[in-house]
């Protein structure tokens, strides 16, 4: 038999309220037990006292018999200075999948090209606003009209 100390969930539907109990590995979450050490409530603030409670006696005597606790719980007893644990280091979880890397490149590669777009029609712009404005033109049909002589 192997004791796990670990959450049995209790409270209603969207309230959840935890037991921090003994068990026999073997047993449902929220089935039989052997015994209540604490107790977990989430929807307590992250600084209250009442969020997590602990009879801190018997889980020291639980852990010198043995049992496990989960890692849930073994951040509950390093908080509260009973069992300390080791830091996790996973670098690799948090960094983004092959897909998103070719997402996030395409993605930015239309963004330069966007602003490459806009640059260059900001310095047309600028160079047509910094040309001189051409002279005005004479009406050519007007002179066109004015030579050709009257056939009436």
């Amino acid at each position: 038999m192997s004791l796990k100390i670990r959450l049995a969930r209790a409270g209603a539907k969207k309230r959840p309220y935890y037991r921090i109990v003994v068990a026999d590995s073997r047993c449902p979450r929220d089935g039989r037990y052997i015994e209540k050490i604490g107790t977990y409530d989430p929807v307590q603030p992250k600084g209250s006292a009442e969020r997590v409670k602990l009879v801190e006696a018997r889980v020291t005597h639980w852990l010198g018999v043995g049992a496990q606790p989960t890692d849930r719980v073994l951040r509950f007893l390093d908080a509260a200075g009973i069992r300390k644990r080791d830091a996790r280091m996973n670098p690799s979880k948090g960094e983004p999948g092959k897909k998103r890397i070719e997402r996030e490149e395409a993605k930015k590669a239309a963004v330069e090209e966007k602003a490459k777009a806009a640059d260059e029609a900001k310095k047309a712009a600028a160079a047509a606003a910094a040309a001189p404005p051409p002279p005005p033109a004479e009406e050519p049909e007007a002179e066109a009209e004015a030579e050709q002589p009257a056939t009436e």
